[in-house]
């Protein structure tokens, strides 16, 4: 892995105190005036929290909108699957949270590798989040008629989570979705349902446009636009059993890559601690329970080992373990935050545990997450006020009460805290290329706090791109709107078409979903929750002889450009997440610390926590494509620099 010294990362992080840049960035920032933003086209590639928010406020801002959803329509974005909830420094309990108490967690749950300009800037806007979506009906008004319930999320103490009943994620896209649609119905935005990108679209080294395919025709399609934003979204799914929808993918940003996007901490991925576990092997995905069960529900294992046997034979059942038989683990090591610390602490306790040969299911990979404590305290039926929806979906799931028994809950990917590399303005490094949500490598640091991606996704759509990129299109107003018929989209057209051809061309034998699931087990096994040098070696080599099978052996059955094909995007997709497999192997390789979500083995406490190393790993590790998906990716870094805050070992304990 070559790094790059010549090349200047220039973050674009205004001066001043952390506290007042954002403030001075739009004093000073270029606008648009309205007339001229009519005579400009924006291209937004997806339809989640990000995606919808930025197509709805660019079009009320007056420019032209054409905006990519990959479903049926934008009501079945991820984000709609979100059961937790959403970040805002309102301190309606009056229980001490403030602005910088918001930063402060943020940057302490990402164990310090956050940009702090940026983390301020997110933390500043997310009360404005709660306003906006309150004018567009979310039921999160201060004065509210019981249905807001503010909760405590990992790492913090404070309740600043907005959680509304049903599924907080679907009551925010909602709000989005109405915004947009009436955008839509004005004409201000084009909406192009059931299309994916598969190139974006250089001129003079500037992004003018994507090449999607038209998902129900099979046909690739061109769009032009001074301006080209991404909104599509993590890359967990390379895992294969993640928390993700299925149709999650980092195709879009894989694009970008390889046109020459920086991607940046692709090593940081999260562990979510409150999942549904595996149950056999043919299960196809996991559920994700909403982390706000941590506030009533307490976390532990047996305290005997015969006990924990006894439990993964079928012959006891939690509830048959008295209270002094119990460790609750998480409250014995972290004393100050208990079941509330953050995710990627709870979920390397939850394996220690289990590795220790305490779990609590048939595979032995599973915890208790128990609500005895609480249903005394509180009753059955205000536990039911709270948590009704997801007990419900729990037994639905399991054939098990939640009432009567503990929950069983293990970890699996959920969140991507790497992505496209992006400045403050959110463009990446190339020209009028934006990235925004968890499409980019985001405001999160080495770990995300519960709550927070609903909150980043919104900030960038609604109160940050619609600031930010008006400081590059101001000086575009002069530059016609583009055709589509030059040398360049000829040429990426072609592309696009040569590539989904040879994947049809193969004519192997083996499915896309098994050759993605053996994908999924090297990544989970090798460069999941705990890696090693040994073990991230090991997991590159595998992954270039899954490339070459994939290459030779892979059956994808249909033909191109005539209908719709599931199979075979499936298959373009899964290219890409093997691209994207090395890629995070690269970077935890080459990370020689543990940091949030990244714990290599080699490198922890005494006490078994992450142990960082700040005087040679303090900054973004941004990779270069290297012209071919098997070359060796080259680094260039961003130094970190803090300003606000001390940066000193994450704790938990007091």
């Amino acid at each position: 892995m070559a790094e790059i010294k010549n090349i200047t990362v220039d973050s674009k992080i205004p001066e001043g105190p952390v506290a007042e840049k954002w403030t001075n960035y739009k004093a000073h920032q270029k606008l648009v005036n309205p007339a001229n933003k009519r005579r400009l086209d924006v291209i937004v590639v997806g339809t989640g929290l990000a995606g919808a928010s930025a197509a709805s406020t660019l079009a009320e801002m007056g420019f032209n909108v054409l905006n990519f959803c990959i479903q049926d329509s934008p009501r079945r974005a991820h984000s709609i699957a979100a059961q937790g909830g959403i970040n805002a420094a309102k301190n309606y309990q009056n229980d001490g949270d403030s602005v910088y108490r918001l930063f402060y967690d943020t940057v302490k749950g990402g164990d310090y590798r956050a940009r702090e300009a940026n983390v301020y800037r997110l933390a500043e806007v997310a009360n404005n989040i709660i306003d906006q979506c309150v004018a567009q009906g979310v039921p999160f008004a201060r004065e509210y008629g019981g249905l807001l319930a503010n909760r405590s999320f990992g790492g913090a103490q404070v309740s600043r989570t907005f959680y509304a009943k049903g599924q907080t994620g679907q009551q925010l896209l909602l709000g989005a979705y109405s915004s947009l649609n009436r955008q839509i119905e004005l004409g201000k935005v084009k909406s192009y349902n059931r299309y994916e990108m598969h190139d974006v679209v250089m001129i003079d080294g500037r992004a003018r446009g994507i090449i999607a395919k038209n998902l129900v025709t099979g046909k690739f399609e061109r769009f032009a636009a001074h301006a080209v934003v991404i909104a599509t979204g993590g890359y967990g799914n390379a895992f294969f059993l993640s928390t993700n929808a299925m149709g999650c993918n980092c195709s879009a940003a894989m694009a970008c890559y390889r046109k020459g996007a920086w991607f940046a901490n692709p090593a940081y991925v999260q562990i979510h601690p409150t999942c549904i576990p595996v149950h056999g092997d043919k299960q196809s995905k996991l559920t994700l329970m909403s982390e706000s069960l941590r506030n009533d529900g307490r976390i532990w294992v047996p305290k005997k080992l015969e006990d924990a046997k006894k439990l993964q034979e079928g012959t006891l059942r939690g509830s048959q373990i008295p209270e002094e038989d119990r460790d609750y683990y998480l409250e014995r090591r972290y004393p100050a935050f208990g079941n509330l610390v953050p995710r990627d602490v709870a979920s390397r306790a939850a394996k220690e545990r289990c590795d220790k040969g305490y779990g609590v299911n048939n595979t032995g990979l599973a915890v208790f997450l128990d609500f005895s404590e609480a249903i005394n305290r509180l009753g059955k039926d205000a536990v039911a006020q709270r948590y009704g929806n997801l007990f419900d979906m729990y037994e639905e799931i399991t054939d098990v009460s939640p009432y009567e028994e503990p929950m069983m809950i293990y970890p699996a990917i959920h969140y991507t805290m790497g992505g496209i590399w992006v400045d403050y303005e959110l463009q990446t490094s190339i020209k009028g290329l934006f990235a925004i949500g968890e499409c980019n490598f985001s405001d999160h640091g080495a770990n995300r706090l519960g709550a927070s991606a609903l909150m980043q996704g919104l900030a960038d759509g609604y109160f940050v791109l619609p600031y930010t990129i008006q400081n590059y299109l101001s000086d575009q107003i002069t530059v016609p709107h583009f055709q589509t018929n030059t040398p360049e989209f000829d040429e990426a057209e072609k592309q696009c078409i040569a590539a989904e051809q040879a994947l049809l061309n193969i004519k192997g034998k083996r499915s896309v979903d098994s050759i993605h699931k053996e994908l999924g087990h090297i990544l989970w096994d090798l460069v999941g929750m705990a890696r090693t040098k040994e073990g991230l070696q090991e997991a590159l080599s595998k992954l270039k002889a899954l490339r070459k099978e994939f290459e030779s052996n892979l059956f994808v059955p249909g033909e191109a450009g005539n209908g719709m094909n599931v199979e075979l995007d499936k298959a373009f997709r899964l290219k890409d997440f093997i691209t994207m497999g090395e890629l995070i192997a690269y970077d935890a390789l080459n990370r020689n610390e543990s940091c949030g979500g990244h714990f290599r083995e080699e490198f922890q406490t005494e006490e078994g926590e992450a142990k960082r190393d700040d005087a040679n790993y303090f900054y973004v590790a941004c990779w270069n494509y290297e012209g071919d998906d098997n070359a060796e990716p080259s680094l260039i870094k961003e130094p970190l620099e803090y300003e606000a805050i001390k940066v000193q070992t994450r704790n938990y304990k007091s």
